[in-house]
C-alpha cells in the first residue's frame, strides 16, 4: 500500500540585461531551456504518445515564466542554438577520426538542432505551452510559488510584503496556465508561525514543507513524514522525505555520482586551445562551460574516460528500477505501522534532471515507466483492486485520502543546517538591513500617496518592483555559496539603488520620465503590480496571523 509523489521545482532568477548584446548569466536560462526544459517535454510526450501516465506536481516560478516568454531573451536564446550547432559542426569536422568522440558530437548537434525546431513547431516559442498542455490532458499538476522567490522567514516582521509574494506568486501561475493553482511551493521551503494563514487567504490547498518542522510541530504527529496534515489555517501540507530524497540528493552516494555518468565539470571550454573556442565562448577570451562535455565521471582525479552514452542509459534503468523498489518496499514497510495511507513526498529542483545530471531525464522516463510496469502486473495478478503502491500527484491523494491529522509546523527550511543559515550569515547578512528599510520605506510611500495616477504611480509600481526584485533568495544564496558574488551582490544593490532613487524622487517632487522609463523596460516583471499591496499590515490583520 501507499502513494509516491514527485515534485519538481523550476526556477531561476530574473536575469535580463537589454543594455548589453550579450550577458554572461542570461546563459543560466538557456542552458536549462536546452539541457533540463525540453528534454522533461520530450519525456512526456513519448511517454504519453505510448500511453504511460508520468503524475507528478511541477512549479514554474514567476521570473522564470516571464523570462520563458520574454521576446529578448527568447531572441537571444535562439542566437544561443545558433552558436550552439555552429560549435557542433565545428567539432564534427575536427573529431572526424576520433569515432568515440566523433558519436558525442553528433549528439549534441542533434540535441541543438531539436531544440532550435520544436522550440517553434511545437511550441511557438513559449515552452510554457507545452507543460500547459500536459497538466491540462491531467499528466500533470502545476503548482505556484512566490513572487520573486524571497525567502519568506526572513521578512516574517512584514506581513504585507510577504502576502505580496504569496498573492503575486499565485495571480502569476493564474494568469500564465488560465487556472489558479492548489498548491504552493515556499521557496527553500522555508515556513514560519502564522504562514498558513497568509496561504490560505491566496486559496492556497497544500503545500510543501521540510520534515522537521512538521516532526517538532504540535502535536507530534503519529503519522511522521508520510501523510498530509492540516494546519490551524487548513492547509495542507505534505512533509518532505529525507530517507529516499538522499538516494538522489546526495553528493557522496546518491544516484547521480555514479562513474558511468556523464561528468559535468569536464568541458572542452577549457581542455580545448583559446583558438579553437574562442568563438563560442564569452567575448572571446573568456573561458565558459560551452556544454559540449566528452567525459564520463569515472572518478574524483582529473583523469577520465570518455563518456558511453549506452552505459549511461543502463546505469539510469538501473537505478530508476531501484528507486521504485526501495520506495515501494519502504511504503509496505509504512503501511504495516501507519493508519493513514502512507505517501512518500520527494521534491527536487527541476534543473538536476539534466543540467547538473546529464542523465536525469532518462532516470525520471524509466522510474515512470516501471511504475506503470508494476502497475499492469498488479492488475494482472489483483484484478480491479489493482496496485498497492503507485505515483500520484498532491491533489490527487489530498482528493482521496485528505489529511491525516493537524499539526502547527515550527520555522524551517530544507537548506543546509535546516533553518536560515544559508541566507543568513556572515557572507550576506548585511543586505537584510537594506532590504528591511526598503519594505518599510514602500510602506511609507503607499501611505504617503494612497491614491496616484500618472506618472506618479508608474514611479510606485516600479518601487515596489524593485523591492520585490532585491528580495530573491538567489542572491544570499550565491554569496553563500561563493560562486559569482560579484554578480549577486551588483544586483541587490541594484535594485535597492533603483527604489532609493524613485523614494528620493518622490520625496522632492522632481521624478524624470526619461529614467523611469529606461527602468521600466529593464525590469517589466509584473506589468500589472499595483504598489498599494505593500500597504503596511493593520495590527489586527498582524493578530490574525498570531
Amino acid at each position: 500500500m501507499g502513494k509516491s509523489i514527485l515534485i519538481l521545482h523550476s526556477h531561476l532568477p530574473l536575469v535580463r540585461h537589454p543594455e548589453y548584446e550579450t550577458f554572461l548569466e542570461e546563459r543560466w536560462l538557456f542552458e536549462a531551456i536546452s539541457e533540463t526544459y525540453l528534454p522533461l517535454l520530450r519525456m512526456m510526450h513519448r511517454l504519453d504518445t505510448e500511453g504511460i501516465p508520468s503524475p507528478m506536481a511541477m512549479c514554474f516560478s514567476p521570473t522564470l515564466s516571464f523570462m520563458l516568454q520574454d521576446p529578448l531573451l527568447m531572441e537571444r536564446y535562439g542566437r544561443f542554438l545558433d552558436k550552439n550547432i555552429e560549435l557542433a559542426e565545428q567539432e564534427l569536422d575536427r573529431t572526424a577520426g576520433e569515432p568515440a568522440v566523433h558519436s558525442l558530437a553528433r549528439m549534441y548537434h542533434s540535441r541543438y538542432t531539436t531544440d532550435r525546431e520544436e522550440l517553434h513547431s511545437l511550441y511557438g516559442g513559449n515552452i510554457l505551452k507545452g507543460f500547459d498542455r500536459f497538466a491540462r490532458k491531467g499528466t500533470i499538476e502545476l503548482i505556484a510559488t512566490a513572487a520573486t522567490h524571497a525567502f519568506l522567514p526572513n521578512y516574517r516582521s512584514y506581513s504585507e510584503v510577504v502576502r505580496c509574494q504569496v498573492e503575486l506568486g499565485v495571480e502569476s501561475h493564474t494568469k500564465h496556465f488560465g487556472r489558479p493553482p492548489r498548491g504552493f511551493w515556499l521557496p527553500e521551503c522555508g515556513y514560519y508561525e502564522g504562514l498558513d494563514r497568509i496561504l490560505a487567504d491566496a486559496g492556497v490547498e497544500y503545500f510543501v514543507g521540510a520534515a522537521h518542522g512538521v516532526l517538532f510541530g504540535e502535536p507530534s504527529p503519529d503519522t511522521g513524514t508520510y501523510a498530509p496534515l492540516a494546519t490551524k489555517a487548513g492547509v495542507a501540507v505534505f512533509p518532505r522525505d529525507v530517507y529516499t530524497a538522499t538516494w538522489v540528493w546526495s553528493s557522496n552516494q546518491g544516484y547521480p555520482t555514479n562513474p558511468s555518468y556523464r561528468d559535468f565539470y569536464r568541458d572542452i571550454g577549457y581542455d580545448l586551445p583559446l583558438e579553437q573556442v574562442g568563438p563560442f565562448i564569452h567575448d572571446g577570451n573568456v573561458r565558459i562551460d560551452t556544454g559540449f562535455k566528452y567525459h564520463a565521471i569515472t572518478g574524483p582525479t582529473d583523469d577520465k574516460e570518455l563518456y558511453d552514452q549506452e552505459a549511461g542509459r543502463r546505469k539510469a534503468r538501473e537505478h530508476a528500477r531501484d528507486f521504485y523498489t526501495r520506495q515501494k518496499e519502504h511504503s509496505a514497510r509504512l503501511g504495516e505501522v501507519l493508519s493513514a495511507e502512507p505517501v512518500i513526498t520527494s521534491p527536487f529542483d527541476t534543473e538536476l534532471f539534466g543540467h547538473w545530471w546529464f542523465e536525469g531525464p532518462q532516470w525520471l522516463e524509466e522510474l515512470f515507466r516501471v511504475a506503470h510496469e508494476d502497475q499492469q502486473e498488479c492488475v494482472k495478478a489483483n484484478g480491479a483492486e489493482g496496485a498497492p503502491f503507485s505515483m500520484t500527484t498532491p491533489s490527487s491523494y489530498l482528493d482521496e485520502f485528505g489529511p491525516a491529522g493537524e499539526v502547527a509546523p515550527t520555522f524551517s527550511s530544507w537548506g543546509s543546517g535546516g533553518y536560515a543559515q544559508v541566507w543568513m550569515d556572515g557572507t550576506n547578512d548585511w543586505l537584510y538591513r537594506h532590504t528591511h528599510q526598503a519594505v518599510e520605506r514602500m510602506a511609507e510611500l503607499v501611505a504617503r500617496f494612497p491614491d496616484e495616477s500618472g506618472l506618479k504611480e508608474r514611479a510606485l509600481n516600479q518601487a515596489a518592483r524593485e523591492v520585490l526584485l532585491a528580495m530573491a533568495s538567489d542572491w544570499p544564496f550565491i554569496m553563500n555559496a561563493r560562486t559569482v558574488v560579484t554578480y549577486a551582490e551588483r544586483r541587490v544593490k541594484e535594485h535597492l539603488y533603483n527604489f532609493t532613487r524613485v523614494y528620493a524622487a518622490l520625496s522632492q517632487r522632481n521624478m524624470g520620465t526619461e529614467w523611469l522609463t529606461r527602468l521600466e523596460k529593464k525590469h517589466p516583471l509584473f506589468p500589472d503590480l499595483n504598489y498599494r499591496r505593500m500597504k503596511r499590515a493593520t495590527t489586527e490583520a498582524l493578530r490574525d496571523l498570531i
